[in-house]
């Protein structure tokens, strides 16, 4: 997967896991990568400033540049999936909208994952998708204050989350813009768009306008490129303009 210019960063959520968390950045730095990327690093919506202070040092010793910074989405690693169009647990996002802002603002991170939240009973699709537009459009005004990008994806697994294809992401991505909000962009999970049997080269080929971040590793396995059966190989040329993450994450 040579045969691009594309830059690399690792997702240090998803590597290098037999260290704590805040030795991760260095871990990166010294198996060569000069960017990273994590998931929510901690536990709450809104942590405690010393536990704020404590993972922006890291990235700082580090000398590597905190590129991708998921929104809180819950217990990803149990039944969660994102927050932000759940009724019951919106205000959890928009309390945590203005700490990732802040951190962004701090290590000039470019690109915030906004993961959708699964579907939930007893609420109507239609009223998650409206409460889902309103909490995206309140994201992209605050990411654009600092220059960045809120990130839309799909993703894989047993979870009832609803955005499984390109298509899925990219309708939330251009409903957000239709609103006005121009700095929401699809984050392209190729190992979640293969996992789903979405067509990965052609989603790239009709999606790469609106691609802004893209994410990689084999399937089935999620290993690295070339470990698998899909997801192997070159990274199709349409990527052309997007950030390239070792690793895929939710």
């Amino acid at each position: 997967m040579t045969d691009h210019s594309l830059p690399y960063l690792a997702n240090c959520s998803l590597l290098f896991t037999e260290e704590p968390l805040l030795r991760r950045p260095a871990a990166a730095r010294s198996a060569g990568f000069s960017a990273v990327e994590f998931w929510w690093p901690f536990a709450t919506p809104v942590p405690p400033d010393r536990d704020v202070d404590a993972f922006i040092m890291a990235i700082e010793e580090a000398g590597v540049a905190l590129v991708g910074l998921n929104f809180f989405a819950g217990d990803l690693a149990g039944p969660d999936c994102g927050v932000l169009s759940i009724p019951g647990r919106s205000a959890q996002f928009r309390d945590n909208i203005d700490v990732t802002a802040g951190i962004g603002e701090r290590l000039g991170v470019r690109g915030f994952n906004a993961l959708y939240g699964n579907r939930v009973d007893g609420v109507a699709a239609g009223a998650q998708d409206e409460l889902a537009a309103e909490n995206i459009a309140l994201a992209a005004k605050a990411a654009a204050g600092i220059g960045a990008t809120v990130l839309i994806e799909p993703v894989s697994g047993p979870k009832p989350y609803p955005l499984r294809t390109a298509a899925d992401a990219v309708a939330v991505v251009q409903r957000a813009r239709a609103a006005g909000a121009a700095n929401v962009g699809f984050l392209c999970d190729l190992y979640h768009l293969a996992s789903n049997g979405d067509d990965v080269d052609a989603a790239i080929a009709a999606h790469a306008g609106v691609t802004a971040h893209v994410q990689i590793a084999d399937a089935p396995g999620r290993g690295e490129p070339g470990s698998g059966g899909a997801g192997s190989g070159p990274l199709p040329g349409g990527a052309g303009g997007s950030r390239v993450s070792g690793l895929g994450q939710p």
